[in-house]
């Protein structure tokens, strides 16, 4: 996983609500087992009308999702994240998220920052003033700017913490490996051990 400080792209406003993880990814292509490759499939309903906002020129390879309350509800899909992601979308702001979702993020690189909906409503302005312009959202000030208008974003110390340092689920449990290792040689022969994958080259 990238570090992530900051993130600066083309802002798309979702001037949506209650957008559930099916909405966000449906059912349908749940059925693949790759983790990757699901931007075709973000909001695959909607982007069948030709003015949903992510079909509009000005917000073509748009890096910040900016959305209406509550957003990534329903079903605990992690695709829901990887969606967004293969899309190109590195933050997506809401002024409430749905838990799991907003979990998942987290441990997949995508910033959820919570930001009021009076702000939402002035970052909508500002885009809607100037269609295509770039917004920037700093992990280290918690802040997004778009133009001249800069309001400020919550996020947990921890996720904040885990994307600023790039680290995935993975990487946290190696930072511990020599530990591992350690405790590992001192087991007991005849106690369960943790063997290396085997290679299923030529079979």
């Amino acid at each position: 996983m990238d570090k992530v400080t900051t993130i600066t792209g083309v802002a798309a406003p979702l001037k949506r609500s209650n957008v559930d993880t099916d909405q966000i990814i449906p059912a349908v292509f749940l059925k693949r087992v790759t983790k990757t490759g699901f931007d075709d499939a973000l909001f695959f309903g909607w982007r069948q009308d030709d003015e949903f906002v992510l079909n509009r020129p000005e917000f073509q390879g748009a890096k910040v999702l900016i959305a209406g309350p509550d957003f990534g509800t329903g079903s605990s899909r992690e695709h829901a994240v990887w969606a967004l992601r293969d899309f190109g979308f590195a933050a997506v702001l809401s002024s409430r998220f749905g838990d799991i979702f907003r979990g998942n993020s987290g441990k997949q690189g995508l910033l959820t920052g919570e930001v009021s909906e009076d702000d939402i409503e002035a970052l909508w302005a500002a885009i809607d003033a100037n269609p295509g312009i770039e917004a920037t959202v700093d992990l280290e000030t918690r802040t997004v700017s778009v133009g001249e208008l800069t309001v400020p974003f919550a996020i947990d110390d921890y996720t904040r913490w885990r994307l600023m340092e790039g680290l995935d689920d993975i990487a946290l449990t190696l930072r511990d490996e020599g530990a591992i290792t350690d405790f590992e040689s001192r087991r007991a022969s005849w106690r369960p051990t943790t063997l290396p994958a085997r290679s299923t080259e030529g079979i």
